[in-house]
């Protein structure tokens, strides 16, 4: 320890300091924030959940998309093939930064990025003519996105074969004769 200059042990000093400093953020969900968002109102909340719909980067340097925080992020519907209830998410706004590299969004046959994302839950806000948000400092990936399988829908196919399979008969039954 002895050797590293003053400046050095200052700047550790300091660190722990503003970073012992930084407000905590507590932990929501999107229904949370759906039934109650103005509990939450101006504080700093971590919702995690998958990105889906569409990544909107505007000319301002931020990025908005939908963070959706029902079953079907962990539990896609192409995959188990049982509904389990509605699809319900919030509007988050970010820095393009945090935006670059991330996996497509989730719609029909992929399932977007599950992310952590932690900032501050703008409620009704006024400068964005009322619309409700997470305005988003900090994104972590907790599992990247993947294309979905589809798989046949079984029921289907067979009947689909059976006609196929019946269509000689059917033909032979419609059949006239011809007058001589």
């Amino acid at each position: 320890m002895v050797g590293l200059p003053m400046w050095f042990w200052l700047t550790v000093a300091l660190a722990t300091v503003v970073s012992s400093n930084a407000p905590a953020a507590t932990e929501v969900t999107v229904s949370d924030l759906l039934v109650s968002g103005s509990e939450w109102a101006d504080q700093r909340i971590t919702v995690e959940g998958e990105l889906v719909g569409d990544y909107g980067f505007r000319p301002d340097g931020w990025m908005w998309t939908q963070l959706n925080g029902d079953a079907y992020g962990l539990r896609p519907l192409a995959e188990t093939g049982e509904p389990v209830g509605g699809n319900s998410g919030i509007g988050i706004r970010m820095p393009h930064e945090l935006g670059d590299g991330l996996d497509p969004p989730g719609r029909y046959g992929s399932r977007g990025p599950i992310v952590r994302v932690t900032g501050m839950w703008r409620w009704h806000e006024a400068r964005r003519q009322g619309e409700s948000h997470l305005e988003v400092d900090s994104l972590v990936l907790v599992e990247p996105g993947r294309r979905l399988r589809d798989s046949p829908n079984w029921p289907a196919a067979f009947v689909g074969l059976a006609l196929v399979g019946l269509m000689p008969l059917i033909l032979r039954g419609r059949r006239t004769e011809r007058p001589a």
